[in-house]
């Protein structure tokens, strides 16, 4: 073994589960896992003008209701998330939820998704996928009028169950919402 490999070997064995004891990339067995009741909730943002805030919010965008297809588009993107992200299990999602919301004041839509399953691995990546397709969408539906327009902010907020149990962001209230505009804890 030479020393590139020696210390890929290394990295694999530092947590690393997607990565073999040569650190070579595989997919984690987890025939072995407990079946157990997973969520996993994800947010972002997509910032923008003004301009084009009130024409979502107004429903009067040139493609139709943003809000609406971007909840379609989240949902989808989060069913199909194995077949983008390489080394992610299918899923048999359960659960799929998604709010979009305007928030004048930072000239934003906020798109949150909530994903469940029963299984042997997370929904992590599928709420993430989601939020970030919901976004992506909001993006192709609005670029006409805002090319600039940013997304961001998007994280993990909250997964349950499994073999770590739950973990929930530092900056999140008990009520869900984030603190500091949904800063990273």
């Amino acid at each position: 073994m030479d020393a590139t490999e020696a210390g890929r070997a290394t990295e694999a064995t530092n947590g690393l589960t997607h990565f073999d004891a040569a650190g070579d990339a595989h997919m984690v067995d987890v025939g072995d896992k407990a079946i157990t009741r997973r969520v996993a909730v994800a947010s972002g943002r997509i910032t923008m003008r003004p301009g084009t805030l009130a024409l979502i919010a107004s429903g009067t965008a040139k493609k139709g209701d943003v809000l609406g297809v971007a909840r379609i588009a989240a949902i989808q993107g989060a069913k199909r998330t194995s077949e983008l992200i390489p080394l992610c299990h299918p899923v048999a999602i359960t659960k799929i939820a998604v709010e979009l919301s305007i928030d004048e004041t930072g000239s934003s839509v906020h798109c949150t998704a909530t994903v469940g399953c029963t299984g042997q691995t997370g929904v992590e990546m599928e709420a993430l996928t989601a939020v970030q397709v919901g976004l992506l969408t909001v993006y192709d539906m609005c670029k006409a009028v805002d090319r600039g327009m940013v997304i961001g902010d998007v994280r993990l907020v909250e997964k349950r169950g499994g073999k770590s149990g739950s973990w929930q962001a530092a900056d999140v209230c008990r009520s869900g919402s984030t603190q500091g505009g949904g800063n990273r804890p």
